[in-house]
């Protein structure tokens, strides 16, 4: 996982640019509740609005308990269909409209799509695949921009 500073002088006069802060990041002790609606935002296999440069996003429902580090590790697990390019996608979900803070970005950042997750042991002719997702805390993003 890396972090880009992006230089906003750098960037078109006509770009509309909002950004993720701190204040959008969905800390892993606060409640997310398990079959909770998430959007994953994404260039699944390249795939684009190549008119405009836009990404496109799908549906994603929270597979695990949010906080509880999946098998000890650094992610949660998400029910979604995706594709090679999704990793790096942002996983977000839209902010209770109490939510002060966020400004003209109303999404709460949970985390950020890293792999599909299979069991090894599935038997490839018989078993479906799981359809599951791992998805890294983004909390990572504080520790990423400390260093």
């Amino acid at each position: 996982m890396a972090l880009i500073e992006i230089e906003r002088e750098a960037l078109p006069v006509s770009v509309v640019y909002h950004a993720f802060t701190p204040a959008h990041l969905q800390w892993s002790g606060a409640p997310v509740e398990v079959g909770t609606t998430l959007l994953v935002v994404g260039f699944l296999l390249g795939f684009h609005d190549s008119l405009h440069h836009m990404p496109v996003v799908r549906h994603a429902v929270q597979a695990s308990s949010f906080g509880l580090r999946f098998q000890g590790q650094g992610y949660f697990l998400t029910d979604a269909r995706t594709h090679c390019g999704t990793s790096g996608a942002p996983v977000v979900m839209r902010a209770a409209p109490a939510h002060d803070g966020l400004g003209e970005l109303p999404w709460l950042l949970l985390g950020i799509h890293s792999a599909r997750l299979d069991l090894g042991s599935r038997d490839l002719l018989q078993d479906e695949v799981l359809g599951l997702n791992c998805t890294r805390y983004a909390d990572i993003l504080l520790t990423l921009s400390a260093s």
